[in-house]
């Protein structure tokens, strides 16, 4: 019996590490109601809700597939046609007609949330993008994940400065790519590598703001980040303060407590795992 038990456990042992799904934490802090959208990448798992409505100092936990890779924003001042029934909003519409997105992205501009879970080498990649513009301030803040867990975001108020030839009224401030339609601002073309497509004084403004932020399609070294196994916490209009250097731990006890529940399933879950190779193999003792 024990050379048994110890085969078992040496099997348990040997086992690679399941990977668990994770949870994002969409977070209000803005003064008016947000309509958070997500997108999954073609051959992902698809979310449990892809829009809903996020009542100013909300908050409410996603849980994401494992290996789930795709996009996230905020709407912002949508309504319901009160005839027809259509559902849209004057930034980050998704042209679904509806609060769910189902499987329509972002209209530009607006600012993106982008991920991939369980990349290369077992780590997220995740980063916030500024490509196709912003509409709104965000932060993502990695947590009780392992590495560089490196906050993330654009807590500035980028509309309030956007030039005159991007801006979209007070609600939204374009890209020189959607704004000028110009290879050189769009990396496309001749302009369609590292090499050739560098920052404009547009984006330079962007990377000013909000340094960590993508501010141009090959804005790579200073916008992409990792972190393994982490849960995460998207803010919609943080405290520009929360996007100094600083690990996720150093948020403070209340972004904590929004993601403890997920939490509390991480840590239950192995045992979980556990207790089923148990059933497995205990009948063949």
């Amino acid at each position: 019996m024990a050379a048994y038990l110890a085969l078992l456990f040496s099997l348990i042992l040997s086992l690679p590490a399941p990977v668990f799904p994770a949870t994002f934490t969409f977070v209000n802090q803005c003064a008016y109601t947000v309509w958070p959208g997500m997108l999954s990448n073609a051959g992902t798992a698809q979310l449990p809700t892809t829009g809903f409505a996020l009542n100013s100092g909300d908050s409410l936990p996603v849980p994401v597939p494992a290996s789930w890779s795709g996009r996230m924003w905020g709407r912002t001042l949508c309504s319901q046609d009160s005839a027809t029934g259509k559902f849209t909003c004057l930034t980050g519409d998704c042209g679904s007609g509806t609060l769910e997105c189902a499987g329509s992205g972002a209209a530009p501009p607006a600012t993106l949330a982008e991920f991939t879970l369980n990349g290369a080498g077992g780590l997220d990649f995740y980063d916030v993008s500024l490509v196709d513009g912003y509409n709104l301030p965000m932060l993502v803040a990695p947590q009780g994940g392992g590495g560089n867990c490196t906050i993330t975001g654009c807590a500035a108020d980028l509309n309030s400065g956007c030039p005159a030839e991007l801006k979209v009224a007070s609600m939204a401030c374009r890209s020189a790519c959607e704004a000028f339609r110009e290879a050189r601002y769009c990396c496309s073309g001749e302009y369609g590598t590292p090499d050739t497509c560098k920052g404009s004084v547009y984006s330079e403004m962007f990377k000013s703001a909000c340094p960590r932020a993508y501010s141009y399609a090959y804005d790579d070294d200073t916008s992409t980040f990792t972190c393994a196994s982490a849960d995460y916490v998207v803010t919609f209009c943080p405290a520009p303060s929360t996007t100094t250097s600083q690990k996720s731990s150093e948020l403070g006890s209340s972004s904590a407590l929004l993601v403890s529940n997920a939490d509390d399933l991480r840590n239950k879950q192995p045992l979980h795992f556990v207790s089923r190779i148990l059933l497995i193999f205990l009948p063949l003792l």
